[in-house]
């Protein structure tokens, strides 16, 4: 088994923050530091320590969701000391975001210690549909929808075919309410996308993952995931 993948599994991280232990030199196998994405271990027969802790998998696999609130970053540590996920998650497990939401996005957030579902939440292979409510500055019209429908340049990189529904028009405030369906978890995708067809977005919700849906959960609550919800996730990602 590949280092990062045994040490997400144990859910130290997701892969890929794994994968940055690894290079910065704080997973040693049988003692020795490793800093070789491409190294294979055995559990049965290693030990592998993470920053000097011996790692193990054996801790239950949790899975929580939550209503992310503004102001509020998914990384676990942050140069600026902001509040992050992890500060009003409070649970006993080490948990990890599933994925980012921009620091004034709201809306649904996986947390889990489950490596495994987590990168494949979060890989661009398995097609998992994330839908936001979009409300925009503006009135989009139909030309406007079509692109943003059949994919449109950011970042040098034009976006994979959407799902765009006009949700609400409001004219007094001159500003529409959108819901978008995108397959892709580039930077700030959704953002980009209704700025390059000239619309400023003013409020931006995650409101589904796949089959999980928000709900009725209210901002920064958190709930833990019943059993039929995660074996759903789990069948979307073939796991």
């Amino acid at each position: 088994m590949r280092l990062q993948k045994y040490l997400a599994q144990c859910g130290v991280d997701s892969r890929r923050v794994c994968e940055r232990y690894i290079l910065n030199g704080d997973v040693s196998v049988n003692g020795i530091p490793i800093k070789e994405l491409g190294y294979k271990i055995d559990p049965e027969t290693d030990q592998v320590s993470y920053k000097g802790k011996v790692i193990k998998d054996s801790e239950q696999k949790v899975y929580y969701m939550l209503n992310k609130p503004k102001a509020i970053v998914t990384t676990s540590k942050d140069q600026f000391n902001r509040l992050s996920v992890l500060d009003i998650v409070n649970v006993k497990e080490r948990i990890y975001p599933v994925g980012r939401l921009d620091y004034n996005t709201t809306g649904l957030l996986i947390l889990t210690n489950d490596g495994e579902l987590a990168q494949r939440l979060t890989h661009p292979r398995h097609d998992i549909e994330k839908v936001y409510r979009v409300l925009v500055q503006g009135n989009v019209d139909q030309e406007k929808l079509r692109l943003l429908r059949n994919g449109i340049m950011i970042d040098g990189k034009k976006t994979r075919n959407s799902k765009v529904t006009v949700i609400k028009y409001y004219p007094i405030k001159n500003r529409t309410l959108l819901e978008i369906c995108i397959k892709e978890g580039r930077n700030r995708q959704v953002r980009k996308m209704c700025q390059a067809v000239g619309h400023h977005v003013v409020y931006l919700e995650r409101i589904a993952i796949g089959s999980l849906k928000l709900g009725n959960l209210k901002v920064g609550e958190y709930r833990m995931l019943t059993l039929e919800e995660v074996l759903h996730l789990k069948k979307e990602v073939r796991l």
